[in-house]
């Protein structure tokens, strides 16, 4: 583990205290996502877990920096950052484009010998499988998608100043996923389980089963009643899953 820098808070952010916890969870966002997305997940497992929500670079206080529209790039910084946190045994959690993110911060922790216990991928497909969304050409094609998968608070979804404001990280974090791409067969040994939603248009089941070619261990899948956002829609029955995920005790880091 390398030492903490001064520029980590900027990308780690901890809504609750846990001063003794026996494990962490690293909470991912999605496209134009940021990281108070996850705060009722940082409130419902704090603090047994040291729940670690990511900030992009692009919203909210980080609007001022550049967002990062190459996904590799993107991966590569979080992974440093994630380095240089206090060791626990890791779980991971992303919704869509942060589901991705988190299957390539998988990839890199086990090429360095510190795999973590599980990943959670909610809402996006299997790496491999594509799907060629050329869509957001335009800010309008933008703003649209959002308002259809209702990604953003809905205070904001009214108020097209704030939304044109959130365009930039928005068109870097689209630029980003669409870019990547993942050979069929690329697998981990960390356990997957899928998130779904049953009405996702960004999702069939039949492409969330399909990240059963993405690890060596048996996948598990949980169906959840709603769209992309169904992480929100149910949240009660997403945090349940978590919360027994975290009551089984996670082995030893070494």
């Amino acid at each position: 583990m390398s030492r903490p820098s001064p520029g980590d808070e900027l990308w780690c952010r901890r809504f609750h205290p846990a001063t003794e916890p026996a494990a962490r969870l690293v909470c991912l966002p999605h496209a134009g996502g940021s990281a108070s997305f996850f705060l009722p997940v940082s409130a419902a497992l704090s603090p047994a877990v040291d729940v670690l929500s990511i900030q992009y670079p692009g919203r909210q206080d980080r609007r001022a920096e550049q967002p990062i529209a190459d996904l590799a790039v993107l991966v590569d910084r979080i992974h440093e950052v994630l380095r240089r946190q206090p060791e626990l045994p890791v779980t991971l959690l992303g919704h869509s484009m942060g589901a991705v993110i988190g299957f390539e911060l998988v990839r890199r922790m086990e090429a360095e010998g510190h795999a973590p216990v599980r990943l959670f991928a909610s809402g996006r497909r299997a790496p491999s499988t594509f799907r060629r969304e050329n869509t957001f050409r335009s800010d309008d094609a933008i703003l649209a998608e959002v308002r259809r998968l209702s990604g953003t608070a809905s205070a904001l979804l009214g108020d097209d100043e704030m939304m044109r404001a959130a365009l930039p990280a928005l068109r870097a974090d689209y630029t980003a996923v669409e870019g990547y791409r993942c050979a069929p067969g690329t697998a981990v040994d960390t356990p997957i389980t899928v998130l779904t939603g049953d009405d996702d248009p960004k999702t069939t089941l039949d492409e969330a089963m399909a990240w059963a070619e993405h690890t060596r261990q048996p996948l598990d899948l949980r169906v959840f009643t709603g769209g992309h956002f169904f992480i929100s829609e149910r949240s009660k029955e997403v945090m349940r899953v978590l919360v027994d995920h975290f009551r089984t005790p996670a082995p030893a880091v070494g």
